[in-house]
Formats: structure tokens, sequence, C-alpha cells
């Protein structure tokens, strides 16, 4: 263990566990699904008056355009909330991205709406782990390395979005933007495991919806006149998902359409995911995706109309990010936690940081589990204890000057 400087120490007694407890459960409550767009906008206000506590500009950055398939195969605009960009010392040599996001999986009809306790030190509630617990983790490292001297030499920029949880299609160019020029980035997603392992290696992700378009005809009248869109759609799924191996999986998961039992069915839109576990694996899922397209096609007499992208680039462990991963264990060590890593198929902002380059640890948020349920919960120790880490990392980067 390497002895804790004394301005170090001095930092590492600023994060406060009742503040950030009491910061949780305000946000918990306030229903942000990626959809409740006024809940969103709530969410946005409340955090941005709360980052502006470190005395940098913060703005609130209009979305993107994003479309999506509807069940008919009609394309329309999907709206998203504001993300929040919050911008200290942009002028420092050292550059620094943190990033969260303020939306849950939450719709604003479900039944989870309130937080509640489970046991002593353990919190259900909506997004308390994923992510509200994990933005006050972020924010008390933030003001706390802010009392440190040796901080100064540092500035950063912070990002909280709104449709992470979708996939980030409105905040994706932000995050783009935002990561050139950065030494280093840590993302506030709670911990692979309610021990406190990180994610490390994650695979990518690609959301498809095909839009298949086939010839209506009477079903015992003259079927053979008319070209099932939703045979070639469940054609094209089985097709698909034969492309499962080791470092890619398919999932095919909703097929839209059909018609009445006396008519041959024109119309189906196939929804598939793919998980592709290096960038090979993303190309071979690519051309495949083209090839078996063409194929059905030809074979129905169809038409389809690919919609979607590869969203999450994956994320291997490269040199530069194994030595983020040192630094954190190292601090980790030097609080007395023990810091692990574990590959995951799971995708969030730390793939589309990676793929810019930026080394970045992106499960530096609470402890807790359950996470997309009813049971989500967060270990509240954990608050202080995040923090700590955070702060000593961020110290450590701005000793060192790199990583």
């Amino acid at each position: 263990m390497q002895p804790l400087s004394k301005s170090e120490l001095a930092a590492l007694e600023r994060p406060d566990h009742d503040r950030m407890l009491a910061q949780v459960q305000i946000w918990s409550e306030i229903n942000s699904g990626t959809g409740n767009l006024k809940g969103l906008a709530t969410t946005a206000s409340l955090l941005a008056d709360a980052f502006s506590s470190l005395h940098g500009e913060v703005e609130l950055v209009e979305p993107a355009p994003v479309e999506k398939v509807l069940a008919d195969g009609s394309i329309v605009e999907v709206a998203h909330g504001r993300h929040l960009v919050a911008t200290v010392r942009p002028e420092a040599p050292i550059q620094l991205m943190l990033t969260g996001h303020m939306d849950t999986v939450f719709a604003v009809d479900h039944p989870f709406q309130q937080f509640q306790w489970l046991d002593e030190g353990v919190l259900n509630g909506p997004g308390v782990a994923d992510m509200k617990g994990g933005i006050a983790v972020m924010l008390a490292a933030l003001s706390a390395a802010e009392t440190a001297p040796e901080f100064r030499s540092v500035g950063y920029q912070v990002m909280i979005n709104s449709d992470e949880e979708t996939g980030s299609a409105s905040s994706a160019e932000l995050i783009k933007h935002l990561a050139q020029g950065k030494v280093a980035a840590l993302t506030y997603e709670p911990s692979a495991l309610p021990d406190g392992t990180l994610a490390g290696a994650r695979a990518g992700s690609g959301n498809f919806s095909m839009i298949v378009t086939g010839r209506s005809a009477h079903a015992g009248r003259n079927p053979q006149e008319g070209r099932n869109a939703l045979l070639a759609a469940a054609d094209l799924a089985l097709r698909l998902k034969a492309l499962t191996r080791d470092g890619l999986s398919v999932n095919p998961a909703k097929i839209d359409g059909g018609s009445p039992n006396n008519v041959v069915p024109d119309h189906a839109v196939l929804r598939v995911n793919f998980r592709p576990h290096d960038p090979a694996m993303e190309t071979y899922a690519q051309n495949e995706i083209k090839r078996l397209i063409d194929l059905i096609q030809a074979e129905h007499e169809v038409s389809i109309h690919l919609h979607g992208h590869f969203n999450r680039p994956p994320k291997p462990l490269t040199p530069d990010a194994e030595r983020l991963f040192g630094l954190v264990k190292k601090c980790g060590e030097d609080l007395g936690l023990l810091i692990g890593w574990k590959s995951t198929g799971g995708v969030c902002d730390g793939n589309n940081i990676a793929a810019c380059g930026v080394p970045v640890v992106d499960t530096m948020g609470v402890r807790g589990g359950s996470i997309h349920s009813s049971d989500e919960f967060l270990i509240t120790e954990s608050l202080v204890e995040r923090a700590k880490l955070s702060t000593l990392t961020m110290l450590r980067i701005a000793q060192k000057g790199a990583i």
C-alpha cells in the first residue's frame, strides 16, 4: 500500500454519506424513463443545479434527431430529453471525461416509482443503482478532488445523457465530440457485481429493424400469387440466429406484422440484436446480414429494407485501458478495497468512449444489483466508498500528468 498524502487525506474526508443518500432518494422518486420527457426535464434541471457547484459552465444540450421503425413499417422521429454537459477548466493541460445517464428503464406508468428500505443499508428504488447513485458518486468525487491543490492542473467535462438505456442514439455524436483530447474517462454505471467488481472488456451491440414487404393475396382462392412477408421474416430470423458462435450472439427478438387468416400477409418487421465481441465479428455480422437479406429477397420474392446499425462498438482491454484499470486497482488497495474486473456482454457509453481511443473504466458507480427490475437495490455504504475511489484515482492522474 502507498501512504496517502496530506492533500489526499483531506480530500478523502469530503464525501458525505447523508448528503449523497438524500440526493439519490430525491432523484430516484422522479420518474425519468427514457421516454418521459417531462420527468427528464425535471431531473436535468435538478442535476444542472447540483453540478453548478463545481463552478464551471453547465449547459443542457439538445438531442440529435433519432428515427424509429413502427410496427407498420413506417419510420418516425422519436423525441428525447436534453443532455447535461458541465465544463471545468478547459484550458488545463490534463483533460478528463466523466459520464453518466439520467434516464432509467422504467416508463412513466410503471408501478415502480418509490424507494423503500429492504434492510439496513440496502435501498430499493428506481435508478438507485443505475445510475442515480452513480451520479451522486461522480459529483461527490469531483467536489472532493476540487479541494486538492494538485487538481488545479486538471480540466474535465461531465456528460449526463438522457438516452443511455435505449442506446444513446441522440447523444452518440456528443459523446464522440467530448471525448476528443481526453487522457482518460470514468463512467458511473454500477459495479458489475455487488462486491464491487468492475466491467472490463465489453461486447458491442447493434439493433436492427428489417422491414419486409411482400404481396397480399386470398389465402384460399389464389395463395400462389401472394408473397408471404411473415414467412420471409421468420426464415430470415432463423438464418440470422444460426450465425451465433463464439464471439457473436444473435437474438431475433420480435416480429411485427401478419394479417387475417384468409389473407397472405404482405408486411412484417423483424427486430434483431447482435452482440459481437470484437471488431472482426462486427464486420462478419454486417456482411452476413447483407448476404442473408439478399438471399431471402430472392428466395421469397419480397423486398427488405434494413434500418439500424451497430451503435455500441466492442470494447477490448487495450494497453492504455489496462493501465487505467491498474491505477484504479492500486487506488483501491490504498483505500483498503479489493478491486477486480471481468469481461461482460453488457454495453454502455463506455463502448462509445473507448471507440474514440480514450481509456475508460465504466463501472465506477455504486455497488448494488437487480438493475432494470423492481428489485433494483443500492448498498448505501458504497456511496462514500466509491466516491473515495474516484477521488483518489483523479488525484493520482493529476499527480502523474497521465494514467
